[in-house]
């Protein structure tokens, strides 16, 4: 069965206050129609088509193609935004649709699949993904029938008493089979205040028609909230943090303190490891076990090994072995690979560079575009001088190498296993295995030099 997930991703960010499209607003580092994306995949529901408006551009930029996309021109309401899709929809006749808000960010895939369980199992032409909240002010109200079915959506403004006083609220996610909800599509009027095609009309045509609608309550209500402001975006920040959180410690990692804490949805941590405040884990990232991470480190789409420890740091898209010391003030940039039992320290910058396992870089130092061996010494002040002003070149370090403070590398230039380099030598040709390389001026001392000159 060939399901699908159309994603209303056209909203813009005007109450926001930001000039982008609101659904690439992060939450936890990661867009919010991401999310949304990432549950539907969970749940079994590869094909997607995204609804965008005046931002595609940038929707498509960040998302990619993937996804297929519809143009909503004219923002006229839900059921509007989902008519843009309809050639979508009959490619996907026969089957199911899941229809989603992509500023919805922390609904599930296991809600998403007991909604779709329910929808089979009861025959459903469409179901309501619902949640039951204390306060449901400003949210429609589902109101069931008899039996337990969806008799009808009322909105806060249309609801009398009665209908005020139910708890449970829409969501805004449907499960749809295809072919009912292409037949009521072009059957939406847009005769209310606003002028807009709402999709929830559609349900109300369905069960006009004699088909059944029927709600499946999400487990946990917050599950179901949005975003419209900065203020509830960070609620959802909050309330998502909390709950990756929860799930890292019950898996055996601890948390030393939460300020400053931020680990993404995609994140995986192995069992004790510790974080530390300040610590920003985004994107896809993966620490291994018994890591000590942070304060204050940042990592990005990096994997790190076994009993690694890393202080004040950051590092993005890289690789760091098991039992590596990473800081502190280490900044390890994208394409670095990191060998097991590696020091990098104080103000230490890695590049496009692979170091190899044991190798020590303490302090000060620049490596960029090398392929460094291992049980390397880098002294303090050393750098590969990997540009010419038009041109970047790579310096090749073998095994074994030692290398004194204040060296420079001027690539592309090779350096052999077992060689040393004394300290202050600039070198520009290849070093050869087990030799020594001094490249610097001879030392010239003028007697009383500094006297005479200042008599003169």
């Amino acid at each position: 069965m060939n399901n699908c997930t159309i994603v209303l991703a056209a909203g813009e960010g005007t109450r926001m206050h930001v000039p982008t499209a609101k659904v690439l607003l992060p939450v936890l580092g990661k867009p919010m129609v991401s999310w949304v994306l990432t549950a539907a995949r969970a749940a079994g529901v590869e094909d997607c088509c995204l609804i965008v408006g005046r931002s595609g551009d940038e929707v498509r930029k960040k998302v990619g193609d993937k996804v297929s996309y519809a143009v909503q021109s004219e923002r006229l309401g839900t059921g509007h935004a989902v008519m843009q899709a309809t050639a979508f929809l009959e490619a996907h006749r026969g089957a199911h649709c899941l229809v989603l808000a992509g500023d919805c960010p922390l609904l599930s895939a296991e809600t998403i699949s007991e909604a779709f369980r329910c929808h089979l199992q009861e025959g459903n032409a469409v179901t309501v993904i619902s949640a039951r909240v204390k306060d449901p002010f400003g949210y429609g109200r589902i109101v069931r029938d008899v039996t337990g079915g969806l008799l009808r959506i009322v909105e806060e403004k249309d609801a009398d008493a009665d209908e005020r006083r139910i708890d449970e609220i829409n969501s805004s996610a449907y499960w749809f089979e295809t072919d009912a909800l292409l037949e009521a599509l072009p059957r939406i009027q847009n005769d209310n205040a606003k002028g807009e095609y709402y999709l929830t009309d559609a349900i109300e045509l369905l069960l006009r028609a004699g088909r059944r609608a029927g709600v499946s309550v999400a487990k946990d209500a917050d599950e179901i909230l949005g975003a419209n402001t900065q203020r509830q975006l960070l609620a959802l920040q909050r309330i998502a943090q909390e709950k990756i959180l929860d799930r890292h410690m019950e898996n055996g990692v601890m948390f030393s303190g939460e300020d400053g804490v931020l680990v993404g949805p995609d994140v995986t941590i192995g069992p004790g490891t510790v974080i530390h405040p300040g610590s920003r884990l985004l994107g896809d990232t993966h620490l291994g076990q018994n890591c000590v991470i942070g304060p204050d480190a940042i990592l990005e789409d990096s994997r790190v090994g076994d009993g690694a420890q890393i202080r004040s740091s950051t590092i993005e898209q890289s690789v760091v072995g098991d039992l590596a010391r990473i800081g502190p003030y280490t900044h390890i940039r994208p394409n670095s690979v990191i060998g097991e039992r590696c020091k990098l320290g104080n103000f230490v910058e890695v590049k496009n560079s692979v170091i190899g396992a044991g190798t020590s870089i303490a302090h000060l130092t620049y490596v960029g575009d090398a392929d460094v061996g291992c049980r390397c010494n880098f002294g303090c002040g050393v750098v590969t001088t990997n540009y010419d002003g038009v041109k970047k070149y790579r310096t090749t370090v073998g095994d074994d190498v030692f290398i004194g403070c204040n060296v420079n590398l001027v690539a592309p230039v090779t350096v052999e296993d077992g060689a040393y380099i004394a300290a202050g030598s600039t070198i520009t040709h290849n070093v050869p295995k087990s030799s020594l390389a001094i490249a610097r001026a001879r030392q010239v001392i003028k007697d009383n030099w500094v006297l005479t000159t200042r008599e003169e």
